[in-house]
Formats: structure tokens, C-alpha cells, sequence
């Protein structure tokens, strides 16, 4: 991450922004967040992220009012400036300050807004995947919510790690393909492209979205074998842009360079 940040609109060292211990926020997660790619210094889909922003704030309860999207976008723009960033990452980030009902205490409801730069992931050289045990609860109310609650990806991720493998696809409560931990997942077979669809309860991302505007899929609820016995499959976020994964299990996947790979810009090496 880089040095400077932006909390509430002011431009302070990464080490100052501070959150109230017995907030939701602090005591529960409750916050929203979005990743954007920044390419040769302009953030990468912004109108997409943002309206993902105001829905996810709308279904988990707590208000952006005092935040514009003009105002945040160009507070996001300085601080890419600020940071010299060309070719990387800002995550935006709204928090609920509000006291809790288990644990009140005596402070007026509050937004907070956090924004962060960095360089881009560096992709696993020949990514693995494997089948996750942890699975995602698609009746959940935090279900398609990118939600600072994160703690369920990463904990999947890391079991991913500990069994040598770079990340893995996690089913839902019927057994159905959602994604990956950390990306949204796309695979090839007999030509064709696939994705999980919302029903699963996948994130909405806006890499995924942005794929499903410009190449032909089709969105599918199907188990973990139409995965495991594809052509290609692919990872994407904003963090990775486009991955193409080199197996799946101990199986070597075919690289054929389909026009998934070719749809982002250039990232440089």
C-alpha cells in the first residue's frame, strides 16, 4: 500500500486514519468496499463500482449521503495523483461508525470513507486451483454484498495455500460453482464461455460484468465437474485483472489465448 491515503477527505499518512473500537464497524465489519484498476493513471470502470457502492450500502443499512459520487471520484483522482499511480489499485472503502445494540455507547451515527492506492497483484506463475471445503450460503443477507466482513475469503484462501495451491473454487449450499475466493470465475468448454450466475450467490463483480458486455457467456448453475473437466478457466477482479489458470487439481489445463485475455488493458510486467 502506499503512503498517503485519503479518510474523509483529508489527505493523511497511511498510519493516521483511526475507527471507534465499539462501532459496527469496528465491532462487526459492517462496511462496504470496491476495488478499481487504475490504468495509466485513470480509474477503470468507476461508474460501475460506484453504483455497486450505493446498492450494497443501500442492502446492508448505513448511508452515503454526504458522499457524492462526483466528490469521491474526485477524491479518489487526487489521491492517484498524489500517489503517482500509473498502473495499480484503489480500493474505496465506507464504514459504519454507528454504535451497536448489543454494545451502545454515546456517539451520533456516522459515515466514514477510506481510500487506499497500491500496486496491482503479481499473478501466480501458473496458477492452481483447487476445490474449497468452505462453502458460500447463497440465502445469506451478506450473499452478492462486497462487504469489509471478509473473513469467510480469506480463511478459504489461506486453506487453499496450506495444500499448495494458489486458490480455489467455492461451491454453494446445493453444490453449485460461485467463484473463486478472491475473483470471479469463467471457464471454457466445447467453445463455448460459462460463469456462475447471480442465483448462486457469486459477487456482481465489475471485471465480470464488464466481460459479460463485450464476449458472448452464458451465465449457469452447475457442480464443481463442468469446471473440473473444462478447457481453460479464468480469474477475474479488478486487483487481477484477467488470470488464466494452469490447472485445476493435478489436472494441466489447454491455453489456447481466448479473447477474455485480450479484453483489459495491458498491465506492464
Amino acid at each position: 500500500m502506499h503512503e498517503s491515503v485519503f479518510f474523509n477527505f483529508g489527505l493523511v499518512s497511511a498510519s493516521e486514519p483511526n475507527l471507534p473500537a465499539l462501532s459496527a464497524s469496528g465491532l462487526f465489519g459492517k462496511g462496504i468496499f470496491t476495488t478499481l484498476a487504475v490504468y495509466e493513471g485513470q480509474p477503470f470502470l468507476w461508474e460501475k463500482h460506484w453504483k455497486r457502492l450505493e446498492k450494497d450500502s443501500n442492502d446492508i443499512g448505513f448511508a452515503l449521503a454526504e458522499f457524492s459520487k462526483t466528490k469521491v471520484r474526485d477524491a479518489l483522482a487526487s489521491l492517484v495523483a498524489v500517489n503517482s499511480v500509473q498502473n495499480g489499485r484503489v480500493r474505496v472503502t465506507f464504514f459504519d461508525e454507528s454504535p451497536s445494540e448489543l454494545w451502545p455507547y454515546s456517539s451520533d451515527p456516522r459515515t466514514s470513507l477510506l481510500i487506499t492506492t497500491g500496486d496491482f497483484h503479481a499473478p501466480a506463475k501458473d496458477l492452481s486451483l483447487t476445490l474449497s471445503p468452505h462453502r458460500v450460503n447463497s440465502t445469506s443477507p451478506l450473499a452478492g454484498i462486497k462487504s469489509c466482513n471478509y473473513l469467510e475469503k480469506i480463511l478459504a484462501k489461506e486453506e487453499a495455500k496450506r495444500r499448495g495451491f494458489d486458490e480455489s473454487i467455492q461451491l454453494n449450499e446445493r453444490g453449485e460453482v460461485t467463484s473463486a475466493c478472491m475473483a470471479n470465475v469463467f471457464w471454457l468448454k466445447g467453445g463455448k464461455l460459462f460463469t456462475p450466475s447471480l442465483k448462486t450467490g457469486c459477487l456482481a463483480g465489475t471485471t465480470r460484468e464488464f466481460v459479460l458486455e463485450n464476449i458472448d457467456c452464458n451465465e449457469v448453475e452447475v457442480g464443481i465437474e463442468e469446471v473440473r473437466s473444462a478447457d481453460e478457466i479464468f480469474l477475474t477482479s479488478a486487483g487481477l485483472g484477467v488470470v488464466q489458470a494452469a490447472k485445476i487439481e493435478e489436472r494441466i489445463l489447454k491455453h489456447y489465448r481466448h479473447p477474455i485475455m485480450e479484453l483489459l488493458p495491458l498491465r506492464p510486467e
